[in-house]
């Protein structure tokens, strides 16, 4: 038995999806500056970082700076073909959140609060790309 839905029904699907894509764009691009700002802090060796001798995954505070500074650069790119409902912005996107939530992650000990914070908006713009499907009968 086929299913049929209704106009109204597709048209809010649409809103809906519209919605969340440009949430997506608006996080993506607010925790992109916010990556490119902590790149050039940690470039300019700042001494907002906390020191951890005995981490792990320990890297130059120069090369912390220049992943969140290129990463956050085109996660800012990416969310401006998000606004316009790009599909090619959706799956790089979803590439680019994925990407900086490690990143965060493995920089938690340098600095935890903004790594927690930016885990959690890159956790909600890969949701809000990743939950949104298009509608085949809106073509």
């Amino acid at each position: 038995m086929a299913t049929t839905t209704t106009p109204r029904h597709r048209e809010g699907r649409q809103a809906a999806a519209t919605g969340l894509t440009l949430f997506a764009g608006v996080m993506l691009f607010i925790s992109g500056i916010l990556d490119v700002f902590r790149g050039i802090m940690a470039i300019a060796e700042d001494d907002v970082y906390v020191s951890t001798p005995n981490y792990l995954f320990k890297f130059d505070l120069t090369s912390w700076g220049w992943i969140n500074l290129v990463f956050g650069a085109i996660a800012v790119i990416v969310s401006f073909g998000l606004f316009t409902a790009q599909t090619w912005a959706r799956v790089v996107g979803v590439g680019i959140a994925a990407l900086l939530l490690i990143a965060n992650f493995l920089s938690i000990p340098y600095y935890p609060v903004w790594s927690l914070t930016l885990i959690a908006l890159y956790a909600f713009v890969i949701w809000a790309l990743c939950v949104v499907r298009k509608d085949p009968l809106s073509d």
